[in-house]
Parts: structure tokens; sequence; C-alpha cells
């Protein structure tokens, strides 16, 4: 079986309501919605919440609903503790029919196609020794190289040591001087049960994705944490968005 989970919380510290901020007329948590439902490798579909608002969203559209506890809603609660939990409540709902892979999505991440998701199933199939496949986006204007941290005396010093990145005295400010910078952008995770049976042996930031990472690469991902972001989404969605649904 192929089963889908998708994640959202009632709480927000940076944008309170976002995943049911409007995009070109429709809550954000509607298109990773319809986009996992489109998918016909997938078999199942669940969204684990607390909020009633993505409920009502999921159950108009036939969505299996997981709620999500309150340990696992607060503002310290790691999304992929949460992803641990909804993968176990659907192993229990589905005794007899054993999980090939997990199509984790976020509801803030409207920017994920039909066709990356079925890129990155094709590819856990294909290739044994992957964990799981991700999308990706460029962002070289973001380099490690270009980012800054305060001191304690509130001054600007680099986030990385440029060391990191060869001679300093070779390095310069063209921000694709280093290559290309690949985001993970959290339109979908594509895993194997393992990663989430063995979280703690998965690459930091996102343990989730275990340790042998495909890229499916796509243009502009982003999850929606901040109110500006919104129209870059928008704009996201009316050229790339490839969902074909009932109106």
């Amino acid at each position: 079986m192929i089963a889908a989970l998708l994640l959202g919380r009632k709480g927000s510290r940076g944008f309170p309501g976002k995943n049911t901020v409007s995009i070109l007329g429709r809550p954000l948590a509607w298109y990773p919605m319809q986009t996992a439902l489109a998918v016909s490798e997938i078999d199942r579909v669940y969204l684990s919440t607390d909020d009633p608002k993505l409920m009502q969203i999921a159950d108009d559209l036939g969505i299996e609903i997981i709620k999500r506890p309150e340990y696992l809603a607060n503002d310290e609660a790691l999304g992929e503790h949460a992803y641990v939990h909804g993968y176990e409540e659907i192993k229990r709902l589905n005794p007899n029919h054993p999980i090939e892979v997990m199509v984790l999505l976020f509801c803030n991440a409207a920017t994920v196609s039909v066709l990356a998701i079925r890129q990155g199933i094709a590819m856990l199939k294909s290739q044994s020794s992957l964990d799981s496949a991700v999308t990706v986006s460029r962002y070289n204007m973001w380099s490690p190289l270009r980012a800054r941290r305060k001191d304690s005396k509130g001054c600007l010093q680099p986030f990385v040591p440029f060391e990191v990145f060869g001679d300093p005295k070779t390095l310069n400010c063209d921000r694709d001087s280093q290559g290309d910078v690949w985001y993970a952008d959290m339109g979908c995770s594509i895993v194997r049960p393992h990663c989430l049976e063995n979280l703690e042996e998965g690459l930091l930031p996102q343990k989730w994705m275990g340790q042998k990472i495909a890229p499916i690469y796509q243009e502009a991902g982003c999850d929606i944490d901040y109110e500006w972001q919104v129209p870059v989404v928008e704009w996201w969605v009316q050229k790339y968005w490839d969902v074909e649904y009932k109106k």
C-alpha cells in the first residue's frame, strides 16, 4: 500500500492561520490535499491535525482524519514526531495492507505537483538503495556563504566559517560562485517506512528523509510560514499546479 499523510496544526508562531489562508480563493491546505487525491498510485490519503477547519476541508474531500495529540500540536512539537505518530496510526488502521511507501506532505505547502509525486514513487520503486525522494528548489541567492548571524556585540558574522567553502581569499559575493544551492522545499517527501521506524538514523534537519535522498527538481517550491510568501505560491499554482478536479 502507498499512503499519503498530510500534517497541519491549528497554531503557528510565524503566521497564525497559515494553513487556511486564501490562495486564489481556496484554503492553502486544499491544494496539497487535492494533489494527493489526484495521484493514482496513492491508495489512501490521511490528514493528521488538531484543527477543526482542516478537518472540515479534509472531510469534504473524503480524506481520512487522524486526530493529532495535543503534545504533538504545540509550538515545541516537531513535525517528524507527528509524521511517526501518523504512520503508526495508518499501520494500525490497515493491519492487512503492508505499507510500501509513504508520501509525506504539509498543509502549508501547495507547491507540489502530481508529476513530482509520481516521479518520487517511481524513483523508490526502481532504485532499492534509496531511502527517499524529495522535492528541491534552487535558491542560489540563499547560499550558506551569504548567511550571517549576530555576535554578542550585535555585529554580523559569517553563519558558517568561510573556510568550509575553501580558501577565503578565493571567495566572492557572486551568488552562483559556490554552484547550485538546492533546498528541500517541503513540497513532498516520498519515503520508505524504515525512515519513520528508525527516525534517529536520518540526516538532519529533516530526519524522516533517511540518509540516501534523491532530489525531485522543481522551481520556486516553498512552504508558507510568512504572509509575504502568499503571492509567490499563487504565482507557482498558476504556473505549475497540474491537478484536474471537479469544481
